[in-house]
């Protein structure tokens, strides 16, 4: 049996970093991705983490088929706040500087906040276990966002009874992140009169190239896969069909993936 739940995540601080940004900053990922996703869930059910080079951690190998639907809150047209922020890593093994000191800059998110959406399928004893936590707001290793000084709390544990298949019969919004496979400015539907300048006013399209998942071929560096996501607030026309749409409450539509 499947069953959809939704937790509003929040942390005061984060930082996703960017794999191929190095000196002389640190760069963040903006949205939340599937798999920094995965590993709050990990944590969240006290699954072990990376440990032996060239494996991937239990909780990966446990979780990686899970859907997901990833929708930014409290956010400014999909985008979260940033500042950049310099400290001394002194412990002596971060560098081969002389005296051992590296000077770190990071950007960082400040106050971001995500619903994010999980189908689980309730015969599986490791998803019955995050539906457990979830709902009794319980960790069994504290979550963070990127680093472990960024902890996390969640709230707003809701569960859906009634998801549909969208069949695309008339214009539609989608709340979350999604694949985009096309020109998405191609498809959205126009607005008339009154209605048509206002919803010009608050548009905006926002894209992010994310990771999906880990390479899992040879050699084993398990490097991030990447999909290019678009998260919007414009209203699409009848000729856009997006896969893996469900539709949780009315005409509120989010994309699994």
């Amino acid at each position: 049996m499947q069953k959809l739940i939704s937790i509003d995540l929040f942390a005061d601080f984060g930082m996703l970093k960017k794999p191929d940004t190095n000196e002389p900053v640190y760069l963040t990922f903006n949205m939340l991705h599937k798999p920094a996703l995965l590993g709050i869930l990990g944590a969240i059910i006290g699954e072990a983490g990376f440990k032996e080079k060239g494996k991937l951690p239990d909780y990966y190998l446990k979780l990686k088929n899970l859907k997901v639907g990833i929708q930014p809150i409290k956010h400014e047209n999909g985008n979260f706040q940033k500042t950049t922020i310099a400290y001394n890593n002194t412990t002596g093994m971060a560098s081969k500087e002389q005296g051992g000191n590296l000077i770190v800059t990071e950007q960082t998110l400040v106050a971001p906040a995500f619903r994010c959406y999980f189908m689980l399928d309730m015969e599986s004893g490791t998803h019955k276990e995050i539906d457990k936590n979830l709902s009794n707001y319980y960790a069994e290793y504290l979550p963070y966002l990127g680093k472990n000084e960024f902890s996390i709390w969640w709230e707003n544990y809701q569960k859906y009874d009634e998801i549909e298949e969208s069949d695309f019969s008339k214009e539609y919004k989608i709340g979350s992140i999604f694949y985009k496979n096309e020109v998405v400015s191609n498809h959205i539907a126009a607005a008339l009169g009154r209605a048509m300048r206002k919803e010009l006013k608050n548009r905006f399209i926002y894209f992010e190239r994310l990771p999906v998942q880990y390479q899992e071929i040879a050699p084993k560096q398990f490097q991030y896969e990447y999909a290019d996501f678009v998260y919007t607030n414009a209203r699409f026309n009848l000729d856009m069909k997006i896969d893996n749409i469900k539709i949780i409450d009315k005409d509120a539509l989010i994309q699994l993936f």
